[in-house]
């Protein structure tokens, strides 16, 4: 019996690789000789990187680059077992974990240092990065990692513009002829299931500035600054990026990629599923676990346990998939039918926030094992 484990990381307290090892254990306890698969997953947000690097194999790369407020950090990128594929997530570089409540402020933070982690992959030769866009301190529109990669953003007087969104109101004009060349020959997959735009009422000022610190004077401020930015970008290279969906994305570093290379916006989860070659690697199974740390309504709309769901249906369509959680919300119901059969809580009872998680990884074991239980009788 091939049974497919592929959960995402239960947030707080097991990584997905930890996750389907932890269901790993428990099905054997009930079924030995059950023929697993495990495939550790991510919908493109925190914990992509660390699920593909143990998916595929890879391994980490650590560099020095610029952070937010301009000053040195340490960043991980992964590199898939391929040796061709670089991972990034921009929160590595550029997140607002590198911020507190008195040095945020997105006028003047910077995705240089994202930048600077995809010229360190594109020295290592791959040929394809994806970037996780999400958890950001920045408002810059992808200004700073244009820079870092050799884009000449400019005043009336020929100067470069400083780092930050707000510099952006007194952008004159874009040199692209520096660019790194290298660019021309990658594929870039930007993962993100955020599709506001980069300016207006639903755009990365509005919706996300404020999260970043930004006040209702400072949200108009960077909102006029990324709407100008969108002008210069589309008369001096052409290309319209100001209402593309996932444009706003990581305070719209989407438009950035959009803008100076070669990108394009994707699923997070269909990335990943790909990446780990999900749907081949599910043929022929009769079970497939998922699973996260909450699932409720919204995991209809992209999360991981829907979207490894319709992937294994696609090649077993008889498989039975059994999506497990710390926590189950409300509105589940709609999961049903498009792929998840069976939604189960691992909480054994009525328990605090921090005892689940202290005991988060023997609780989805012995879950597992239950569920595995019943299979086995069948």
């Amino acid at each position: 019996m091939k049974i497919v484990i592929a959960p995402d990381s239960f947030k707080g307290c097991m990584t997905a690789q930890q996750a389907a090892q932890a269901i790993a254990e428990g099905v054997r306890k009930a079924i030995p000789d059950a023929q697993l698969e495990l495939v550790p997953m991510a919908d493109g947000g925190e914990g992509t990187v660390q699920s593909l690097v143990d998916a595929t194999g890879g391994s980490f790369i650590t560099v020095t680059v610029t952070g937010p407020l301009g000053a040195p950090v340490e960043a991980r990128y992964g590199l898939l077992g391929n040796g061709e594929t670089a991972v990034i997530e921009m929160a590595a570089a550029s997140g607002i974990n590198f911020v507190d409540e008195r040095t945020r402020n997105p006028l003047v933070t910077t995705t240089y240092g994202t930048g600077e982690l995809v010229k360190d992959a594109l020295s290592r030769g791959v040929t394809q990065i994806i970037v996780g866009l999400g958890g950001s301190a920045t408002n810059d529109g992808g200004a700073g990692m244009a820079q870092a990669l050799g884009v000449r953003l400019l005043d009336a007087d020929g100067n470069e513009l400083p780092f930050g969104g707000a510099a952006l109101a007194n952008l004159a004009a874009i040199d692209t002829s520096h660019i790194d060349s290298r660019l021309q020959n990658v594929e870039m997959l930007l993962a993100s299931d955020v599709t506001n735009p980069l300016t207006g009422e639903r755009g990365a000022s509005a919706v996300f500035g404020p999260q970043k610190g930004a006040t209702p004077q400072m949200v108009q401020q960077l909102d006029a600054a990324l709407h100008h930015y969108a002008q210069i970008i589309e008369r001096d290279t052409g290309k319209s990026v100001e209402n593309i969906p996932g444009a706003g994305a990581a305070g719209g570093l989407g438009a950035g990629f959009l803008a100076f290379t070669n990108a394009q916006m994707r699923s997070g989860i269909s990335l990943v599923v790909e990446a780990t070659h999900l749907k081949e690697r599910a043929r022929d199974a009769a079970y497939c676990f998922t699973g996260e740390g909450g699932i409720d309504a919204q995991t209809h709309y992209g999360k991981t346990p829907m979207g490894v769901a319709q992937a294994v249906k696609e090649s077993a369509p008889d498989c039975t998939v059994i999506a497990l959680a710390g926590n189950v919300g409300e509105g589940t119901d709609v999961l049903y039918g498009d792929g998840i059969d069976a939604i189960l809580g691992i909480v054994p009872g009525a328990v605090t926030l921090s005892d689940a998680l202290a005991h988060g990884r023997e609780n989805l074991e012995r879950t597992a094992q239950n569920v595995a239980r019943i299979i086995a009788r069948q």
